[in-house]
Order: C-alpha cells, then structure tokens, then sequence
C-alpha cells in the first residue's frame, strides 16, 4: 500500500481517507518540491514586492529629490531643471 501525505508542524499528515493499524510500520521517502511551490528567490514573496499597490498620490512633485528634506529636514536640492 502507498499513501500520500505531507508534513505539518513536524508530523505527518496522510490524505483523507487513509487509515493505518496503530503500531503499523512504515517508511517515508520525501518527493522533491516542484521548483513553482518553492519560496526561495521568488520575487513574489518578498514583502516588498507588492509595496507599489499600497502607495498613493502625495501631491509632493520634487519627493523623490527631496525625500530627505520631506523625512530628515535636510535643505533641499535642485534637481537640474
């Protein structure tokens, strides 16, 4: 017999449906994650990939020459225009 199941919290969780007699003997062999469920250098899962969506309007036209300005106090810059 040949039951799927998957680790959770450390223990392993079977497919729905399958039952084992208590004391039963069994051997475990992991089947490799496919490479589109892993996490590991998916930009979607970095935090800041979906930063974009949360940004709104300012109305501030020089923010991004003059962010330390708006965030430190510092004096402003010109930005060549």
């Amino acid at each position: 017999m040949s039951y799927r199941g998957t680790i959770k919290n450390g223990v392993v969780v079977l497919e729905p449906g399958a039952s084992l007699p208590e004391g039963a003997t069994v051997r475990v062999e992991a089947e490799p994650v496919p490479e589109k469920e892993t996490s590991k250098g998916q930009p979607e899962d970095d935090p800041l990939f979906d930063m974009g969506k949360y940004a709104g309007k300012t109305g501030v036209s020089d923010l991004a020459v003059n962010l330390n300005h708006y965030l430190y106090g510092h004096p402003k810059v010109t930005d060549g225009k």
